[in-house]
């Protein structure tokens, strides 16, 4: 009788290892789904900071090329739409459209139409901007 007490000894501390293996694979597993979906959140705000970056540094790039070009008297450009290239920037994905009007009377004005993507965010900016000399 010893020897059968002896199996049945062994194989109960196998079935304890066992649950007790699956017990922790489980507690993981939760750990990692929880862990998981708070890294999206952060990649979703990085990405989120990343384009908000991108887009004024395009709308500052926008306004820099307007003022140049209005104080060199410039006037091949006025009332018509530029797309400037950006790939020195090295934005992926962006463009930046500036069209400069000089209403009668007023400061000139800069048109700059911003878009810049990354993963499935896009943003777009469309704005008129006053250019003080």
């Amino acid at each position: 009788m010893k020897g059968s007490e002896l199996k049945m000894k062994k194989t109960r501390q196998k079935g304890f290892a066992l649950v007790l293996v699956i017990t922790a694979m489980a507690i993981i597993g939760l750990e990692m789904h929880v862990l998981s979906s708070g890294a999206n959140t952060m990649l979703y705000q990085s990405d989120r900071a990343y384009l908000e970056a991108c887009k004024r540094n395009l709308i500052t790039s926008g306004q820099a090329w307007a003022k140049r070009n209005i104080r060199n008297n410039n006037t091949e450009i006025l009332e018509k739409s530029v797309e400037l290239d950006v790939g020195k920037l090295n934005i992926k994905d962006s463009s930046l459209i500036v069209t400069i009007s000089v209403p009668t009377n007023k400061e000139p004005q800069a048109q700059i139409n911003v878009s810049c993507s990354r993963s499935r965010q896009t943003f777009k900016s469309d704005e008129k901007y006053q250019i003080k000399l």
